[in-house]
């Protein structure tokens, strides 16, 4: 089961997102309320393909939070070493996590917009997990029940303010430096332990970024354990969950897709600010 958030007419709305057996295409059945909350929900009867007039999707979810994972792949974590931005650390404990405000997020389609006061930025293509409910001193064998679904993330990064911000906040957080979509693949519907990640840029596959959450170094269930034994994570938040290999450079007008098998993909377009 896919849940997508959608705009009509510049109300947004939420749906589940099914693919109609006799013409193949999705569409997009409105519900009557919000999906992460403890009430349950129900269509309104009201269906809308994806393409109709008046219909843009939008970030599944505004979290409350975002947290990241940095270094949580070995390839990644060596092609940071290499460029000298980081140590590489992969005891539990040594953990770097970091985080987005709500602020950062936008959806498929939404432009990426690079800040004037930086000259590198890069791409991240990840795994998103979205909390289904309050979470907090969650233990490991427990976290996945705490788990709505997944989704795409493309951890925007400003390279050359990492470098000078020891928290990365301007690095990481600046607006539009989440973007999330295209929907969220429910928990059991996607095979999290082995999640295929890929990317193209300008319509070219960049094999150096692609990856499984198979190597993750820090696994999703650790991940939301160790958040949440500090953090009270809320139906909605979002942990991303890291890169898989090396990042590169963006500019303005290149086209970015993540994306992840069994998800789907995220696309978005870079301006200058």
């Amino acid at each position: 089961m896919r849940i997508a958030r959608f705009s009509l007419n510049d109300t947004p709305r939420y749906a589940f997102v099914q693919t109609d057996k006799t013409d193949g295409k999705d569409y997009l059945v409105e519900l009557d309320g919000y999906p992460f909350g403890s009430n349950p929900v129900k269509p309104t009867g009201q269906r809308y393909a994806l393409d109709a007039d008046g219909i843009r999707l939008l970030a599944p979810v505004i979290p409350s939070k975002v947290y990241g994972l940095a270094k949580n792949y070995e390839a990644h974590a060596q092609f940071m070493h290499a460029a000298g931005k980081s140590d590489i650390a992969h005891a539990p404990e040594n953990m770097v996590i970091f985080t987005k405000p709500a602020t950062s997020v936008i959806g498929p389609d939404d432009p990426i917009v690079f800040p004037s006061y930086s000259n590198d930025m890069n791409f991240e293509p990840e795994v998103a997990v979205v909390i289904g409910r309050i979470a907090k001193n969650v233990p490991v064998d427990k976290a996945m029940d705490y788990v709505l679904g997944f989704t795409c993330v493309n951890d925007v990064t400003l390279r050359d303010l990492q470098g000078l911000d020891p928290t990365w906040t301007r690095a990481k957080g600046f607006d539009t430096s989440c973007p999330l979509g295209p929907w969220i693949v429910m928990r059991d519907d996607l095979n999290w332990r082995d999640a295929h990640i890929s990317f193209t840029l300008n319509g070219e596959d960049v094999p150096m970024a692609s990856g499984t959450t198979a190597n993750l170094i820090h696994g999703i269930p650790e991940q939301i354990a160790a958040i949440s034994s500090f953090s009270t994570l809320l139906p909605g938040d979002v942990i991303m969950t890291g890169t898989p290999n090396a990042s590169g450079s963006l500019h303005a007008g290149d086209e970015t897709i993540v994306h992840v098998e069994g998800i789907g993909s995220l696309r978005n377009v870079i301006v200058r600010g």
